[in-house]
């Protein structure tokens, strides 16, 4: 009776496991890049690209984080890899919200989140944001817009390029670099060129 019992604890533990890999690849964005149908070069779709470049390298960079990985970091003065998770969750708000043509309020305070959530709501804004430029011919309506204590500022979207964008993806790299250092490297199979995984 002990040994049915035991394999059966384990068979559920085996298939929740599953269960739960399977329900990942579902609900989060950035599993893979996906193919897109037809080849059309214009300003939304290169920029829309980008930000896929991003989600999937967040995805994996971010993937099966400890604790221990989210506490580390290298010295003192550097910032853990939580923090540095905190940080591309702004960027990708800046990014969303000015693909969302509304500004990025930092008068407004956000709800203290998981891991989990920070990871679930920065894949998400993303994927908005490269939704909402992919069929767009210009970008000229998607100007970056903070509202501050003190006032408002304005930046063309050329700034989200060289701005948030490109500092999400160098941030991306430190995670990596951190999950390196604290004995978890990025799992292997993972293909950047092609944005694809290899099993």
């Amino acid at each position: 009776m002990k040994k049915t019992t035991f394999v059966i604890i384990l068979l559920l533990g085996i298939i929740s496991i599953i269960a739960q890999e399977n329900m990942d690849k579902e609900n989060l964005p950035y599993y893979e890049v996906a193919d897109y149908s037809e080849v059309s070069y214009t300003a939304g779709s290169v920029v829309a690209r980008m930000i896929d470049g991003l989600g999937f390298r967040y995805r994996w960079a971010t993937e099966g984080l400890r604790d221990e990985d989210l506490a580390y970091r290298i010295t003192d003065s550097s910032r853990t890899s939580i923090e540095t998770i905190d940080h591309i969750l702004g960027l990708s708000r800046v990014i969303v919200n000015a693909t969302n043509q509304v500004p990025t309020d930092f008068t407004i305070e956000h709800p203290t989140l998981t891991f989990k959530e920070k990871r679930k709501e920065t894949l998400a804004n993303l994927e908005r944001a490269s939704r909402n430029l992919i069929t767009a011919q210009t970008l000229e309506d998607f100007n970056i817009q903070f509202i501050y204590k003190g006032g408002e500022s304005e930046y063309l979207f050329w700034n989200n390029i060289n701005g948030p964008i490109a500092d999400a993806i160098w941030h991306c790299g430190q995670v990596v670099m951190l999950r390196r250092a604290s004995g978890n490297p990025l799992r292997k199979g993972v293909s950047f060129l092609n944005g694809k995984v290899r099993d």
